[in-house]
């Protein structure tokens, strides 16, 4: 497992200045990258491992990768993956998909990756938050969260955003905050995919309610898209994968950008 420490150095600047962090995200159904829009018509974007070589050297801060199909029996292909990525890469990642249980996220840790995302397991078992930062530390526990607007209000889906809950994202939020979340992972499902923009309101009353970073994920189309979120909400992190998988926006040109409109980013 790498250590905390390589964690923090990715974050920070001389003069220990935060950085905000540029993060693709791997979607990965039965050992392949995969992309869609509103969580659905999912098209392949490519092997992971080979993607997460180019991202590394693009100078991305960390990665994320999602089994979006997880099931226990392909739990050893996840093993191996990280494994697999762990030999490839150099910076900081995140495994999720699957976790269910404190040996499910042992296992990960211990085979490479440097912090786990749970999400639909501990919205059925809050608990769970819990018994993850005691064991591995809340630097390594991040809850992922797919939030969708319904009538004036945001409200938690499970499973991959296919199965709609009455916990408003809000509420659940604080609640993951106050059990041991070290990060909180919001993927807008309104967003997602679109390539129109980040959901910049409900991200700026999110990120001033915690205290924890916040990683914003849905909607990343330009390089504007990500000036804009860093500007209005000053959240700690951008994560976005179609417009990175296919070559639409280059990491090096984002970070240039964004260090231009006076954005810290470790360049």
């Amino acid at each position: 497992m790498n250590t905390s420490s390589t964690i923090q150095l990715s974050d920070t600047l001389p003069g220990n200045e935060l950085a905000k962090r540029i993060i693709p995200c791997l979607d990965v159904k039965d050992g392949r990258t995969v992309k869609g829009v509103n969580f659905v018509a999912l098209r392949d974007a490519g092997d992971p491992v080979e993607l997460a070589y180019q991202y590394s050297g693009q100078g991305a801060d960390e990665l994320v990768f999602l089994d979006i199909t997880a099931t226990h029996e392909r739990r050893k292909t996840m093993v191996e993956l990280v494994r697999s990525v762990a030999r490839q890469i150099n910076i900081p990642f995140t495994i999720g998909g699957g976790i269910h249980e404190i040996a499910d996220a042992d296992i990960l840790l211990n085979s490479g990756a440097d912090k786990i995302s749970v999400n639909s397991a501990v919205v059925r078992n809050p608990e769970f938050i819990d018994e993850l930062a005691l064991a591995f530390g809340k630097q390594f526990v991040v809850v992922a969260i797919d939030t969708k607007h319904i009538n004036g209000k945001n409200y938690v889906h499970l499973n991959g955003g296919r199965i709609a809950t009455d916990i408003e994202t809000e509420h659940w939020i604080k609640e993951a905050e106050s059990r041991g979340a070290g990060e909180i992972l919001l993927t807008s499902m309104d967003h997602d995919g679109t390539k129109a923009g980040f959901d910049n309101n409900l991200l700026r009353k999110i990120n001033d309610m915690i205290s924890i970073p916040l990683i914003a994920s849905g909607g990343a189309g330009t390089a504007q898209h990500f000036v804009d979120l860093f500007k209005m909400t000053n959240v700690d992190a951008a994560l976005a994968a179609s417009v990175f998988h296919y070559g639409e926006i280059l990491i090096p040109d984002l970070k240039i950008i964004l260090d231009q409109n006076n954005i810290e980013v470790r360049l």
